[in-house]
């Protein structure tokens, strides 16, 4: 989640930097070879290099439709996730009570048993987050230096902090390390919160009606996870997106190539009325060539770093301060002390995580 700085175009401009330098330096050959070495055959007619833009538009609006509809997905997943836990933790509160117990539990067994669900449920979004921040091989974000800045300056916690250490402040140490070592943390967790309810069932704490409810919040809960997970491990199609990539850089070497001709010809033709500046016009090709690839080449990264929504970034959906916004709200619900409920994560350079 960002404000507006962070897609404000001087931010935008310094995200792609690099790239900029590189496309002034494609751009640049061509004038250079047409102009300075007085090599005036080397250039190519504007037409087919813009049916290959037309195709390579095409193919970009594909990509960035298709990378909106996952983060868009994405965050209808989480919030979601937001409402069924609510909901459980409203449940747990109410329903865990000596209303249908044949021996009642004392107050301090009923609060300690509430506390235990809800701290179960809040290691159970810790868990999921871990999963969903852990890199798969088609994620890129990180590998460029602008992503690298990005996890220097803000980070992820995720990436920071073990897994069994965040947990453990959770839930028991048996418990976490139990979890922590199985395939799925999320899955296991959320199996000891049925085995737990399934106990208080059997101790008479909730009755049937009320254990069908709170079951039917988990399976909500699960269907989230298994959603979330959907999207975290099956990509954007590979085959689409190495052919954007391979369209896109010949569009983007074929560009310069007609410009220099054009703004040649420009030149030639007011000679007669600007003698002067028709000698280095051609020259107006490089930013004219640069400004045309950077729009392109920017609009396939953003929806390269999009397609991704798990993955930390800026724009990506803020899994971890949603999280902790949650825990809050629970562990306020359950009466727990506010000396040890943490506060909301502030942002970071106008970005939350």
């Amino acid at each position: 989640m960002y404000t507006k700085r962070i897609y404000s175009l001087p931010t935008l401009l310094a995200w792609t930097r690099y790239e900029t330098l590189l496309i002034l330096v494609i751009a640049a050959v061509p004038v250079v070879i047409f102009e300075v070495l007085d090599q005036r055959w080397l250039y190519l007619p504007w037409l087919p290099i813009a049916l290959v833009g037309t195709a390579v538009a095409f193919i970009l609006s594909f990509q960035n439709n298709a990378a909106y509809g996952r983060a868009w997905e994405a965050r209808k997943i989480w919030g979601g996730i937001t409402n069924s836990s609510r909901k459980l933790g409203a449940m747990v509160n109410d329903f865990v009570t000596n209303l249908h117990a044949d021996e009642p539990a004392g107050d301090e067994e009923l609060s300690a048993i509430r506390k235990r669900m809800v701290m179960r449920h809040v290691a159970w979004m810790t868990a999921l987050r871990y999963t969903l921040r852990s890199p798969r091989p088609w994620e890129h974000s990180a590998a460029a230096k602008t992503g690298k800045e990005w996890a220097e300056w803000i980070g992820v916690h995720e990436h920071r902090v073990p897994l069994e250490e965040d947990i453990g402040a959770y839930v028991p140490e048996g418990e976490a390390h139990f979890v922590c070592g199985s395939a799925n943390a999320a899955t296991q967790l959320m199996a000891q919160q049925s085995r737990e309810l399934q106990r208080l069932r059997e101790r008479g704490l909730i009755d049937d009606f009320r254990h069908m409810e709170l079951q039917g919040v988990l399976g909500e809960l699960l269907d989230g996870q298994g959603k979330s997970e959907r999207i975290k491990n099956f990509p954007y199609p590979r085959q689409y997106a190495t052919l954007n990539a391979a369209f896109l850089w010949i569009f983007i070497v074929l560009i310069p190539f007609g410009l220099v001709r054009e703004f040649a010809d420009i030149g030639a033709k007011i000679s007669d009325v600007a003698p002067g500046p028709s000698g280095w016009f051609v020259w107006l090709s490089v930013p004219f060539s640069a400004i045309v690839i950077w729009v392109f080449h920017t609009m396939e990264r953003i929806g390269r770093v999009t397609e991704n929504p798990f993955e930390g970034t800026p724009n990506d959906v803020p899994i971890t301060t949603m999280a902790r916004g949650i825990e809050i709200d629970l562990r306020q619900m359950i009466g727990d002390d506010p000396a040890e409920i943490p506060g909301p994560i502030p942002a970071k350079h106008d970005a939350q995580t």
